[in-house]
């Protein structure tokens, strides 16, 4: 996968390139999906002194302008990632991986938007991944 130039990116968002933020997105990039906590954790790896309220601050402010977008799953804390084209999140109930699944949502658009105004549309999908499936026939 090839490194965004995040620096550029955040001015396309409006917003300051601290070196802060840049690192942020480095590790979101790198991870896909991570909570306050984990995200917390890479970082002070990097900058140990950061606090963290500087991290909620910045991604409160991402979040606002669009650059990073919430994934909220059904009994885990809401993660994070960059923002990216519609899709669907699958999450294994075993590894606790969010994993993206391209999907085409237009026709949920099409069908719905005759009688609602929608904003946006959240498609999660819980399970185990195909990952998980073979490490459970290995033990079997």
């Amino acid at each position: 996968m090839q490194e965004l130039d995040f620096s550029n990116l955040l001015k396309k968002y409006d917003l300051k390139a601290t070196p802060q933020r840049v690192i942020f997105l480095r590790e979101l990039q790198k991870a896909g999906h991570l909570s306050i906590e984990e995200l917390e954790s890479r970082v002070k790896s990097v900058i140990p002194t950061i606090s963290t309220a500087t991290i909620y601050k910045n991604i409160n402010s991402m979040v606002q302008k669009g650059l990073l977008h919430e994934v909220k799953l059904p009994g885990i804390k809401t993660k994070y990632e960059i923002t990216k084209n519609r899709h669907a999140h699958f999450f294994c109930e075993s590894c606790q991986k969010v994993l993206d699944i391209e999907i085409n949502t237009s026709c949920i658009y099409q069908e719905i938007d005759k009688e609602f105004s929608i904003n946006e549309v959240n498609i999660s999908i819980q399970g185990i991944c195909k990952e998980c499936m073979k490490d459970n026939k290995k033990v079997s």
